[in-house]
This record gives C-alpha cells, sequence and structure tokens, in this order.
C-alpha cells in the first residue's frame, strides 16, 4: 500500500465512517458509553469530529507527510508497538494513524477503558482497505517488536521503560494542562476556556486543571462561565470524585469556590483530581512558574488560543516529540 492508498482510506474513514449516518458507529459509541461511563456520547462525538476535521482531510494528511521524505511509499514490515491509553474517547488514534501513515505494521494492545471505539475504527480500515488485514494486530501483550510507543501513567512508565528501552521507543507519562490568564478576558474567551478545562471530565492530558490569574483576579466571570458544564454533576461517576473532594477541602478547613459542581481552591500543583480546578496567583514581580516536565500545553492570549487544546492538529504532538519524525528514522 503506498501513501496515497494510506491517505485515501483515512480520508474515507473519516468520510464514510465516523459519521452520524452510519450506523455501526452509532452504536459502536453506546456501546463504549456502556463500557466506559466517563465515555458521554456528546465526548464521543467531539472527539470523532475533531479527528475527522483535523487529521483526516486529503489536504491535510498530504501536507503533513510531505514534511518527512523519509517515509517509506511501501509497507516497511517494521513492527511497532502501541501501548494505547484510554482517557479520553480515541485518544490512541493519532499514533495508529502515525504508525500506518508511515507504512509501518501496528501491533495495539488497547485500553480495557477503551476498546469498543478502536476495534471499530481498525474493523473499518480493513474493510475500507483489506490490505490492512495484515498491518493492524491486535494483542493483549505486545512481544518480538522492532520499536514501541507507550502512553500511560508515571508508574507505568515505569514498567514501559523497563520492558521497551532497549528497543526505540516513545513513552509518555503524566501531563497536564494550565491557562494563564490576564484577569480582563472576555465571556467568549472564559466560555471556550471552561471547554479547555472540561471536555472529557477535565481527564486528557490537554485539559488545564490549574490556572494562573494576577493577584486580586475577580472570579466571578470564570464562575460564571464554567456553569456551562454544571451538567456533568448528573453523572454518577463524577458526582461521587466532587463529594469525595468537597468533603477534604471542608475537612481540611480550606477555602473553595464551587461553580455548581466544580471546585476551585488554590493549590501550586498542576494537577488536579476530577471535579477540581486548582489556582495560583501571580505578580508583575513573581511571574507564573511553569514545571515543563509536567505541562503539555499552556492555553492564553500570549500562549495557545482559549478553547483550542482538544483540537489538536496533525503536527501537534504529544509532549512535543515528533512522532512521524521517530517512525520515518525506523529501519
Amino acid at each position: 500500500m503506498n501513501i496515497q492508498a494510506r491517505i485515501d482510506a483515512f480520508f474515507t474513514l473519516g468520510d464514510k465512517y465516523l459519521t452520524k449516518e452510519n450506523q455501526g458507529f452509532q452504536e459502536a459509541k453506546w456501546k463504549a458509553h456502556q463500557q466506559n461511563a466517563w465515555f458521554l456520547p456528546e465526548f464521543i462525538e467531539q472527539s470523532s469530529h475533531q479527528i475527522v476535521t483535523q487529521f483526516l482531510q486529503k489536504e491535510q494528511m498530504t501536507n503533513w507527510v510531505n514534511l518527512y521524505p523519509a517515509i517509506s511509499n511501501s509497507n516497511t514490515g517494521i513492527k511497532v508497538g502501541i501501548v494505547m491509553a484510554g482517557n479520553i474517547p480515541l485518544v490512541g488514534f493519532h499514533d495508529l494513524l502515525s504508525v500506518l501513515m508511515a507504512g509501518h505494521t501496528a501491533v495495539v494492545k488497547c485500553s480495557s477503558k477503551d476498546t469498543v471505539l478502536i476495534q471499530f475504527v481498525i474493523d473499518a480500515l480493513k474493510e475500507i482497505n483489506p490490505a490492512f488485514t495484515d498491518l493492524i494486530i491486535v494483542q493483549e501483550q505486545l512481544k518480538n517488536c522492532d520499536a514501541y510507543i507507550a502512553t500511560g501513567s508515571n508508574n507505568a512508565g515505569q514498567y514501559f521503560e523497563q520492558y521497551f528501552g532497549k528497543y526505540p521507543n516513545i513513552i509518555r507519562k503524566n501531563k497536564t494542562s494550565v491557562a494563564i490568564l490576564e484577569g480582563n478576558e472576555t465571556k467568549e474567551e472564559l466560555a471556550l476556556l471552561a471547554d479547555d478545562m472540561l471536555l472529557y471530565f477535565g481527564m486528557g492530558c490537554r485539559n488545564v486543571t490549574q490556572i494562573w490569574v494576577p493577584m486580586g483576579y475577580d472570579f466571578i466571570p470564570l464562575l460564571s462561565a464554567l456553569k456551562k458544564y454544571d451538567y456533568l454533576i448528573d453523572q454518577h461517576k463524577f458526582k461521587h470524585n466532587y463529594d469525595y473532594q468537597l468533603a477534604l477541602l471542608m475537612m481540611n478547613r480550606q477555602f473553595y469556590m464551587d461553580a455548581g459542581g466544580i471546585l476551585l481552591s488554590e493549590n501550586p500543583s498542576p494537577f488536579a483530581a476530577i471535579s477540581q480546578i486548582h489556582y495560583q496567583f501571580y505578580t508583575p514581580d513573581q511571574q507564573p512558574e511553569l514545571r515543563s516536565a509536567e505541562i503539555q500545553c499552556v492555553v492564553g492570549r500570549q500562549y495557545l488560543p482559549f478553547g483550542s487544546l482538544q483540537k489538536p492538529t496533525l503536527s501537534q504532538y504529544a509532549d512535543g516529540v515528533d512522532t512521524l519524525e521517530f517512525l520515518s528514522s525506523l529501519d
């Protein structure tokens, strides 16, 4: 299968399969929600729409692969093991796309939290072009691969390094995202920031879990903006986390603000529990401190645009590691 055939197949995937009109995909969305209650149907729709519009257009894919002249125009026979995460729907899709676009064979270990959607994508690709039958292998244990891409927690990352360290690899660990506010953001900007925070229940590495605000910041407009997601409290898993975090804050006599199910508390850690957003103050003399090893994205007027974090492009690689460059260098 040459590069153009790969591009055509992935375009068909987005155009014909990951759509509201495809009954099989609609059934897969429902089964995925039954398997994992965190995968709300509207969140699956958001994720698949982003994939179709940002990844699977022919011009986008063509321009993307043209940046890597070392990509093989034929199948390489190189096996790349992919350990997928399952924190948000189809989060492992970009790695699958990258491996196949590079001409390699993808040996996939699905997350137990996201098997239905990934399997639907794999089955669809094989139906679109039967050549994918030999190029996508699903395994519970990854063995005998030539390279690995693995995503997981910090603890899982240590395991990955132990087992995959002697092979070419990309190993991703815990990351999160932050926002830096100036204090005069518009209602529209704060509404977009709410999306950056709470799409997918805030469980993605590109979700904002900490904000830096100027001393004396008025939180009322932000609290109002966050109310667009107050329906999350109706989800029992989210409500359980909210109740637990609220109890901790109250027992510790810590000041907090509640935006109808979203808790804001002052905390220096960029990582926040589900249902919480941390904040820190900065001054002209003491600017925000960002720990690069922990930060995936920074959103703000001087950084990435508000509302853009869950709409990455093909070239916005996780952890800033160029996946396709890595894959095209394998031999």
